[in-house]
């Protein structure tokens, strides 16, 4: 193996490393044109897409959506303001007898406990979204397992069930961020179909972003208040049936055993 830190050290110096046979003669030729061999091939190797690929492999990536063979989907609500659909979406949710995950603000399970608890009752799963919708990515690790830990704290308390899945506010994370609530034993989601219903779009155009893209093991983005995601849902809801689609809650969807998460935040088998 080259030793690389080596080559840098003398490099940082202003100097070439040159063995010390190689100061004469057709040896020191030959010496000096190894040199130049050694640092093209560290060249080569750290600018090389494998180089390249294996050190973006080391970031921390959350779950976007799910490699599975059977067709199986989520949908998720973000619930951080507003509660007046919270009983209209659970009486849809009812009438097709299917279970989502709702990522809830700690805030707004302190708000509104009995919505919380109503969800819980009727088998969805109630989920972090934070204490407080802060932009995580500019917290320090011990702000961020402190606000988490806030959020579950009073899901809990309204619930009875203490979350295992965290989604981050905005969908901003880096590093720290999955690295801190993996640390206190919590998957951070994200999704692969953005309804874009915060926008405030049609119930038409809603459907269709939805089911335009979906695939198995997708994981869809809605808002519990927006204005037309209750009348969306019917119709995606039967789309997925029709199709042979299972809806389940994430923490179905999801993996368990070994599993890695690609580039793209597909969690695959290991």
């Amino acid at each position: 193996m080259l030793n690389i830190s080596f080559f840098n050290r003398r490099r940082r110096r202003g100097t070439a490393y040159i063995p010390r046979k190689a100061k004469g003669g057709r040896g020191g030729i030959w010496a000096a044109a190894g040199s130049v061999l050694a640092v093209a091939v560290i060249f080569t190797v750290v600018n090389s897409p494998a180089f390249i690929g294996v050190s973006a492999m080391r970031r921390e990536f959350p779950i976007y959506c799910v490699k599975r063979d059977n067709k199986a989907v989520s949908l998720t609500f973000d619930a951080a303001w507003g509660d007046e659909d919270t009983g209209r979406l659970i009486e849809i949710f009812e009438q097709y007898g299917v279970r989502v995950t709702f990522f809830v603000v700690g805030e707004w399970a302190e708000k509104y406990p009995e919505s919380a608890r109503a969800l819980r009752e009727a088998g969805h799963e109630v989920m972090n979204h934070s204490d407080d919708h802060a932009h995580f990515t500019g917290l320090s690790a011990a702000e961020i397992a402190a606000n988490v830990n806030a959020c579950n704290n009073k899901i809990e308390a309204a619930t009875g069930e203490r979350p295992t899945l965290f989604r981050a506010p905005y969908g901003e994370y880096n590093d720290n961020v999955i690295k801190t609530v993996k640390s206190l034993g919590m998957d951070t989601i994200q999704w692969n179909i953005d309804s874009l219903d915060w926008k405030g779009i049609s119930a038409s155009e809603i459907t269709r972003r939805v089911t335009e893209k979906a695939e198995p093991g997708s994981i869809a983005l809605f808002h519990n208040a927006a204005k037309h995601t209750p009348e969306a849902l019917p119709a995606i809801i039967e789309f997925f049936m029709r199709d042979g689609y299972s809806i389940v809650p994430v923490s179905e969807l999801l993996l368990k055993g070994e599993y890695t998460i690609d580039h793209a935040g597909k969690q695959i088998p290991a």
